[in-house]
């Protein structure tokens, strides 16, 4: 992947901490998801650049206690307010927004795992696509002065529910950047989103799994041979991820640079080697079988974004080819027959708009009937 310039080459980040302070000291910043894995390390490192405010949104209360309980401790001139509240309550949205009025957004909530997602793909739609377009229109509601997104390589080009969702994601804050699917006012906020691959230690990464499989006495479970990820640390991503928010000027994608990809086995027997045992000798390697959803390896950039660079040499900026942008007329109406989906309960149609929805495809109209046909033969 060198020729696109999606390769570090170096293992050192530099981060331009002075750019990233002037967009977040004595800002109001509310970051979703704030109890995840990268949400955590958002409010974490955002924390350290001086806010006024900092919000930690986010649906599961035991993890926003966590980190608000850790942030009182490591910085306790900070005011932090916690909110438990779903993002898919587009009503709570306005309501938080309109009273705290955050002037930045970091959108870090999301399904995040993909057999899960193919089993499930209405909570796919209902939390990353509407939860998304509610979170963004409140920003915009506000008046907020950046938006965050975080999204995935699983986005490019998308064979499973979860990084559909991603790309619609995507496509919906690029639409708000020009004025659509908002609030019937002009739209001040910058609007960008930022793709990156595997982060290690995050909940549901092979890493723990590998450990408590080792420590168990294997096997040690990896699903093919030549099974690819992309890795970087969750600091190092985060950093980044703050790092391309000072860039943006609206409807830009960022990419962080992630190195080249590693297989999973190899991962897999350096683990067990660290832990001093002997792969295939000691501890077994088992191959299970590519689950639901996924792909040998992953993708950075579809072949209508082109790469180019940033005044940072770990981040880039894709730009789609003149004429291959969002159609907003045919995003309106896959949002609304994406919702009349989900709201008919049927799992099949639910999955073939997403699937189609993500790969961009023009005629949604066809999908859901040649949906609809395949459930009347399947209740036959």
């Amino acid at each position: 992947m060198g020729s696109t310039g999606l390769t570090r080459t170096s293992t050192t980040l530099f981060i331009d901490t002075g750019g990233v302070a002037r967009y977040l000291r004595g800002r109001t910043v509310l970051v979703t998801g704030a109890g995840g894995s990268i949400g955590s390390e958002l409010c974490r490192q955002v924390a350290g650049f001086g806010p006024r405010r900092l919000i930690l949104l986010g649906h599961g209360e035991n993890s926003i206690f966590a980190i608000q309980g850790e942030l009182k401790e490591k910085f306790p001139g900070l005011e932090t307010v916690d909110c438990i509240a779903d993002i898919r309550d587009g009503a709570k949205m306005r309501r938080v927004f309109g009273e705290w009025r955050p002037q930045i957004v970091f959108h870090a909530a999301a399904h995040k795992h993909v057999p899960l997602m193919e089993e499930n793909p209405d909570e796919a739609v209902t939390n990353s696509i509407f939860g998304t377009l509610n979170v963004a229109r409140a920003a915009a509601e506000v008046g907020a002065e950046r938006f965050v997104l975080i999204s995935t390589d699983k986005a490019v080009n998308p064979v499973n529910c979860m990084g559909a969702s991603k790309r619609v994601a995507e496509m919906i804050i690029q639409a708000m950047s020009r004025g659509s699917l908002a609030v019937g006012r002009p739209v001040r906020t910058r609007f960008v989103a930022v793709r990156f691959g595997n982060v290690l230690g995050s909940r549901g990464s092979v890493i723990p799994i590998f450990k408590r499989q080792i420590a168990a006495g294997g096997p040690v479970t990896v699903t093919h041979p030549e099974m690819k990820r992309y890795f970087m640390t969750i600091p190092e991503a985060v950093q980044l991820v703050l790092q391309a928010g000072a860039m943006g000027e609206g409807g830009e994608i960022y990419v962080l640079r992630m190195g080249q990809p590693i297989r999973i086995v190899d991962l897999a027997r350096e683990m067990i080697r660290l832990s001093g045992l002997e792969p295939d000798v000691d501890i077994k390697i088992e191959f299970t079988g590519i689950r639901p959803g996924e792909r040998l390896f992953e993708e950075l950039h579809t072949d209508v974004e082109t790469v180019e660079p940033t005044p940072h040499k770990d981040i880039v900026k894709l730009r789609v080819r003149q004429g291959e942008g969002v159609d907003v007329a045919w995003l309106e109406h896959g949002l609304r027959l994406l919702a009349e989906a989900v709201a008919s309960g049927e799992q099949g149609k639910v999955r073939a708009l997403l699937l189609a929805m993500g790969r961009e495809e023009p005629a949604l109209d066809r999908v859901l009937s040649q949906a609809e046909a395949a459930s009347a033969d399947e209740r036959v």
